[in-house]
């Protein structure tokens, strides 16, 4: 994609950053406290602590999302993002 003149590998089709990293800045507080807690979790699998939470942090965080992006404090497109990228989760846009 070509922007003011120079060639820019950095961007998508649309124009936007390949590097998606940009879609987790500016999260809500309580977003962010349910999404590091996934990724503690996560951390103590890949370590081979027994954990028996997982299943409540998935659906916290799940639901931090949906909370989010009802209550307009992120963007559908952030939350799809979040959804695919830390739950698993396929996301087909409408």
């Amino acid at each position: 994609m070509r922007k003011n003149g120079i060639h820019d590998l950095n961007l998508d089709d649309q124009g936007k950053p390949k590097d998606k990293g940009y879609l987790e800045r500016d999260l809500p507080e309580y977003l962010q406290r349910s999404l590091a807690q996934w990724v503690r979790a996560q951390n103590l699998l890949k370590q081979g602590e027994h954990y028996t939470m997982m299943d409540c942090d998935w659906c916290e965080l799940n639901s931090d999302i949906n909370v989010a992006e009802v209550g307009n404090e992120i963007s559908t497109e952030q939350a799809n993002y979040l959804r695919e990228k830390y739950l698993g989760m396929e996301v087909t846009e409408k």
